[in-house]
């Protein structure tokens, strides 16, 4: 950091403009507080637009389906989700995606009144489209766009020209960087050859682009040194769209790579995107992990930044590009509002609330709220939570590290193979459940680790006939899994570590998710209810 500030410094007073580097400007010691993370849990790779007094955001969905969850804002702290942009399997088709294919990086923009939500499926034909009038939906069928590589986004110029960037890091014959093209905004056609405009400052994987157009010039942003420990921003400027484009003396202009941070807890920190508020001020959406030791398990969260950017100068963020917990911005769009993450489900709706994710494109059949009004009903498929193609499965993110969860269940398994409960999933290779099963003429409860190549049965329980209820609660370090039945109290039936699900650990971009399941041939398992609540709340 303090040769960059040098560096900035020097061109500064040689006349260059280029003064605003990552210590310029302090931030107020005046303002708005609010916290990070603004969203958390796993919701990675946020992009978000302004219209008018309306902010929209969207996410990485990977496996998961519904995919790309939209969430809507007044503040820029306290977010909705409004819905999912793609809700069908002709949007996301998902069959080979496994958890940590699929969806990746989404932009979100606005022109002319339509809305504009570009992504990959990497597993799938590659990057596309789709419009809406309004973000709630409904949204268009795929827009195909034959540009390869990750992460694209698309820029409207104040010519009328639309151009889209992404991200090619890999394959033969490839120049490693970021890729620029006229498209035809309706019909996905390329209007130019594709460009190679910037490879970023020698990080690696440079992604994650977007293009800005300020004071005559086009600034383009993109996320380089990978998406843990080494992420970052970094910026390059030019006069020209197709450029090229000069790297901002400061860069880095936000990370946590370097051992600055003021925050500890937050590393990973990059991949944003710059959003500009009603009176003019800058925000700066990114995402960031929160660590336990050298561990993240609950995957990539969205956190917020306050942005100074002077006329003819660099973005500058929070200052000195780092983020807290406990952040303070010179004003916000809104006042900022206690946030609550309690989730109570009675399963009483027509349709799962749109905090529930299936995996992949769900078996329509296997799910019922109408089976038995109150409760929603699971009909177990061939597929296990070890090989989850088709698994009959419902799960939602796990936002806090201490927090509780629990449901209650009815399922009388007769066949060994039938199973249904309750799992703490990180992908097929890294899960807990809390199951009941068939064993010899008893129904039992088993508590099952699934680490790699281990597979471990912790503990085992007869149960007596009628619903079970099944719990778990986490800390930091550590799951401890319960159960009850009728009037009596929870009995823990074991822990496990948190570690072991942490993407240090198993890998993939994803968090941990709360899942109910059911799998082996078809028995009906009713759930009654479920509650999150996490710890305080």
């Amino acid at each position: 950091m303090q040769v960059r500030n040098i560096a900035a410094a020097f061109l500064a007073a040689c006349g260059f403009g280029l003064a605003a580097t990552a210590t310029a400007h302090p931030p107020a010691p005046e303002g708005v507080r609010y916290q990070n993370p603004v969203l958390p849990g796993f919701y990675s790779d946020p992009s978000a637009c302004r219209v008018g007094n309306d902010y929209y955001m969207v996410h990485s969905s990977f496996g998961y389906f519904p995919g790309v969850p939209i969430f809507h804002s007044k503040n820029l702290v306290n977010w909705e989700q409004i819905g999912h942009v793609l809700t069908t399997a002709r949007q996301a088709p998902l069959e080979k995606a496994g958890i940590t294919l699929g969806i990746f990086a989404p932009t979100l923009r606005c022109h002319g009144g339509t809305y504009y939500m570009i992504t990959t499926n990497v597993t799938n034909k590659g990057n596309f489209f789709v419009t809406a009038k309004d973000p709630r939906g409904p949204w268009s069928d795929p827009v195909w766009i034959d540009i390869p590589g990750i992460d694209p986004s698309l820029f409207f110029d104040d010519d009328g020209k639309v151009w889209v960037t992404s991200t090619l890091n890999w394959g033969k014959d490839i120049h490693e960087g970021i890729y620029l093209a006229q498209v035809d905004p309706v019909s996905g056609k390329l209007l130019s050859e594709r460009r190679n405009i910037w490879a970023g400052t020698g990080g690696r994987y440079p992604e994650g682009p977007h293009l800005y157009k300020k004071d005559g010039y086009y600034y383009l942003m993109i996320a380089e040194g990978g998406t843990q420990f080494g992420h970052k921003v970094t910026i390059a400027r030019s006069t020209h769209v197709d450029g090229p484009y000069m790297a901002n003396p400061g860069n880095p202009i936000m990370t946590h790579a370097d051992n600055n941070a003021r925050d500890k807890l937050f590393q990973g920190v990059g991949h944003g995107d710059l959003v500009q508020a009603q009176d003019g001020s800058w925000f700066m959406l990114a995402h960031a992990f929160r660590v336990n030791g050298e561990h993240q398990h609950l995957g990539r969260e969205t956190v917020l930044a306050p942005v100074r950017w002077d006329k003819n100068a660099w973005p500058v963020v929070n200052g000195d590009g780092t983020i807290a917990a406990d952040m303070i911005a010179p004003s916000l769009p809104a006042p900022v509002r206690k946030q609550g993450y309690a989730q109570k489900d009675g399963f009483d709706g027509p349709r799962l609330g749109l905090a529930w994710n299936y995996l992949h494109n769900p078996v329509a059949a296997n799910y019922s709220l109408t089976a038995r009004p109150g409760y929603l009903r699971l009909l177990g498929a061939p597929a296990t939570l070890a090989k989850p193609d088709d698994l009959t499965f419902i799960g939602r993110r796990q936002q806090h590290f201490d927090f509780e969860a629990s449901t209650e269940l009815e399922f009388d398994p007769s066949a060994a193979g039938q199973e249904a409960g309750l799992t703490l999933f990180k992908d097929g290779e890294h899960h807990y459940k809390l199951s009941v099963q068939a064993s010899g003429g008893r129904r039992v409860l088993v508590l099952a680790y699934h680490l790699g190549k281990i597979r471990h049965v912790e503990r085992q329980a007869e149960l007596a006939p009628g619903p079970v209820r099944l719990r778990v609660s986490g800390d930091k370090d550590s799951y401890a899994f319960s159960y009850a039945q009728g009037s009596g109290k929870w009995q823990e039936l074991g822990q496990a570590d948190t570690r072991y699900l942490s993407s240090v650990t198993a890998g993939g971009f994803t968090g941990v998710y709360i899942g109910l399941y059911a799998s082996g041939p078809a028995a009906p398992a009713d759930i009654n209810w479920f509650d999150y609540r996490p710890k305080g709340e």
